[in-house]
């Protein structure tokens, strides 16, 4: 049992580096590779997609080579590449870094695999610790942290993940265990595995998108005021032990028989088809069906004997070969699912299909007759990873509280800004570099466009909440592409009546909406704020969007104060532009212009605005420099009408 659990322990650690890596490579192929999207998507995702194809190499080099030599060498690279990337360098350093580191990772695991036939303990260990620490982090890794330390705790892991590889291999710690023609059978219950090896891919992707989420999670509890917006939530990270929970709870336990094996895969089905109504108000059902679901079909896909094989037939060679395929799979499935914004196909069916195979293999396994007992206590197991997430949300949750101060204000300091998912110009996740641009204006009311609150290729961070915790305002948000992708407005005033307003696409290639709230300054003051970023058709300006924005923003002011910005994607001259003077709004910033805020290291094109109502008095427009985005943010302080 020493020995197995030490297996299970270090794929566990493994997979936990593996994920940081991904953290960091899956961005860097957008922020990076993708250039602030001035290459094309295909390219992008050719480049992402090869280092998975090449993979698949590595069960012929296994073969030849051995397991054991190709495991050691990968897991040291992949230790090497975890650790370096700590520093976060930024730039094509890091994506090339957060490469090798990648495609030593999933060496690594086609090399585990030929030496493990039972690896779903350490699979579904390593996602549950990972969302477990993930949350407890705010869904920041230890990555981007820096200082001593992320250090210090990315050196621990990196060492135990090194000394657990370099124990005797598990063939030779059992007598008697049959061998087949690429090597020794494996050591933890015979030939077999590679059905729980295809799922690995799957699952990963699963567990990332949906159902071991931590940001998904915060994000779907601050839905629940059930008006299609959504606010800072309390405790926003408590759905995330029970998904832990749920999840390893399904997966350590021996499934049940006959008929009632199928509420795993009905459960995952269940989950994924909630996730892809894209609807706020459905995701917290989406993880805990999910995430349930996700473990009950890995147990299934452990809880086989593949009768009618032998060690010759269910090899190395095989479970190899699945890992590399499971992983082609995840890969597949993470780029196609984002890429179908730029490429303009239907993205909804990804998780589902994804879910429909997970499903499929798991109830397709046979159940083992007699099945050695797990390395792992699942009672114990699950209810110390549960532990974990249970610190979540008391140490990563805050909610910064807004509160009427002296009496109405004289005036207000807008600021909006482009934040380009958190990520800077050298494609590091630059939260401080974003606060502090935007905290040294002293804003009253803040308004972001391209926030992200979950999206897996962006590494799964709650970019918006993280903010809001930096700047001590709490958010209002708007869902546009999906639940998670949007609009916000942060302010220090309370606020009320929040109204999002979905715009036509009219060829874009993602969604687009206009969110509106009121300021409450104090004895019956009142200011409205719309916050939008338009989508232009290939080719063409936002005409139409400029529009529906403007006549959208005049009727929900009704004749109060207004205030319209954000990332607009038009120019001063544009008819878009024009759309908004005709509806008798002034452009804030006209006396600093021209004011670019485009790309920001070599600004260009005039594309953020501020506009205002006739009544409200701007001053000191600026266009602060900084890298933390691809825009550079605008702020204008607005003189409010006399009472």
């Amino acid at each position: 049992m020493r020995y197995r659990q030490l297996t299970t322990g270090t794929l566990a650690l493994g997979v936990l580096l593996l994920i940081d890596v991904l953290r960091v490579w899956l961005p860097g192929i957008i922020t990076i590779f993708g250039q602030a999207a001035s290459t094309p998507a295909e390219l992008m995702g050719a480049f992402a997609l090869g280092w998975f194809v090449l993979a698949l190499g590595a069960p012929a080099v296994v073969r030849r080579v051995g397991p054991r030599p190709v495991t050691v060498v990968a897991a040291v690279a992949l230790a090497v590449a975890r650790l370096t990337l700590t520093a976060a360098p930024g730039g094509r350093t890091q994506l090339w870094l957060a490469t090798a580191g990648l495609l030593a990772g999933l060496v690594w695991l086609v090399g585990v695999a030929a030496d493990t036939d039972r690896p779903v303990p350490g699979l579904a260990l390593g996602f549950a610790v990972n969302a477990a620490l993930h949350a407890v982090l705010d869904t920041v890794d230890l990555v981007w942290r820096g200082g001593w330390l992320a250090w210090l705790l990315s050196a621990v892991a990196v060492a135990v993940f090194l000394v657990g590889t370099a124990q005797p291999g598990q063939s030779a710690t059992l007598a008697g265990t049959a061998d087949g023609p690429d090597g020794p059978a494996d050591a933890l219950g015979g030939p077999g595995g590679g059905r729980a090896w295809l799922l690995a891919g799957p699952a990963l992707l699963l567990a990332g998108m949906v159902a071991l989420s931590p940001a998904l999670a915060r994000t779907g509890m601050s839905y629940l005021a059930g008006d299609g917006v959504a606010r800072s939530p309390l405790f926003g990270l408590a759905p995330v032990p029970v998904a832990v929970a749920g999840f390893l709870g399904a997966a350590l336990t021996r499934p049940p028989r006959v008929w009632g094996r199928a509420y795993g895969p009905v459960a995952l089905l269940a989950g994924a088809v909630l996730f892809a109504l894209d609807s706020g108000d459905l995701l917290l059902p989406a993880i805990l069906l999910a995430a349930v679901g996700l473990g009950a079909c890995l147990a299934l896909a452990d809880d086989t004997s593949d009768p009618g094989t032998d060690a010759a037939n269910v090899s190395a060679s095989r479970r190899g070969y699945a890992v590399a395929a499971g992983m082609l799979v995840f890969a597949l499935g993470a780029v196609g699912y984002y890429s179908a914004y730029d490429l303009g196909y239907p993205n909804a069916a990804v998780p589902v299909v994804v879910a429909a195979l997970v499903a499929a293999v798991a109830l397709t396994a046979r159940p083992a007759g007699d099945r050695l007992p797990g390395p792992v206590a699942p009672l114990r197991a699950t209810a110390a990873v549960t532990a974990l997430a249970l610190l979540a949300p008391v140490l990563a949750d805050e909610v910064p509280v807004a509160s009427n101060r002296d009496g109405p204000p004289q005036r207000l300091t807008v600021v909006a800004y482009n934040i380009r998912m958190g990520f800077g110009l050298d494609g590091r996740f630059d939260l401080t570099g974003l606060a502090e641009v935007v905290d040294r204006q002293r804003p009253d009311v803040v308004l972001l466009s391209e926030v992200d609150r979950a999206w897996l290729l962006n590494g799964g961070h709650d970019t918006l909440d993280l903010l809001s915790d930096r700047l001590g305002m709490p958010y209002v948000f708007g869902p546009a592409a999906d639940p998670v992708w949007g609009d916000a407005v942060l302010s220090r005033w309370p606020v009320r009546d929040p109204r999002s307003r979905p715009l036509a696409a009219v060829g874009a290639p993602t969604g687009a909406q206009a969110l509106a709230v009121t300021l409450d300054l104090g004895d019956g003051v009142h200011t409205a704020v719309v916050s939008t970023h338009l989508q232009p058709p290939p080719g063409k300006g936002p005409v139409v969007q400029a529009r529906a924005v403007a006549d959208f923003a005049i009727r929900y002011a009704a004749g109060r104060p207004l205030v319209v910005a954000g990332d607009l994607n038009t120019e001063p001259g544009d008819e878009a532009f024009a759309e908004f003077a005709k509806a008798g709004l002034v452009d804030a910033l006209a006396t600093a212009r021209p004011l670019a805020t485009s790309p920001a290291d070599d600004p260009r094109q005039q594309i953020d605005h501020i506009f205002v109502s006739p009544g409200l008095i701007p001053a000191d427009p600026v266009a602060p420099r900084s890298t933390a985005s691809d825009h550079l943010p605008v702020a204008v302080t607005l003189t409010l009408p006399p009472r």
